[in-house]
């Protein structure tokens, strides 16, 4: 049974940057593909970017899109999410989640949010000064 555990979260001020890790126990990520996500209280949970199970193809939504940077560390069977440039609105818990895939495989969805399987407990950032 796969299990994924977010780290990385915290306070950060406008501009700043945090890295985010998924590190993922009892299945390789060889075999899933990977979405990081984020909820605020009151709103829908929303695609942030997801990787394929090769790790050669990547995703990112518009509003992080040049910002935020997916990849994969296969040797430490972990998906991190770097945050560059960090803007008061990014505040939330962000997830990390995966679904079932081939093995190394460069399929990606157009909706990754109703594939997920599998879920972290989340990590929150808050950006503030």
């Amino acid at each position: 049974q796969l299990q994924l555990v977010e780290s990385g979260g915290g306070l950060v001020q406008p501009g700043g940057s945090l890295r985010l890790s998924c590190a993922a126990s009892g299945s390789r990520l060889d075999h899933y593909f990977i979405g990081w996500f984020r909820q605020v209280p009151g709103k829908e949970r929303e695609e942030v970017s997801c990787i394929s199970s090769s790790g050669a193809v990547t995703r990112y939504a518009d509003a992080i899109k040049g910002r935020f940077i997916i990849s994969k560390d296969r040797a430490r069977n972990t998906v991190y999410l770097q945050m560059n440039s960090l803007k008061p609105e990014d505040t939330a818990n962000y997830y990390c989640a995966a679904a079932i895939s081939n093995y190394y495989s460069d399929y990606l969805p157009n909706n990754v949010l109703s594939h997920m399987r599998y879920w972290g407990g989340g990590t929150l950032v808050t950006v503030s000064s």
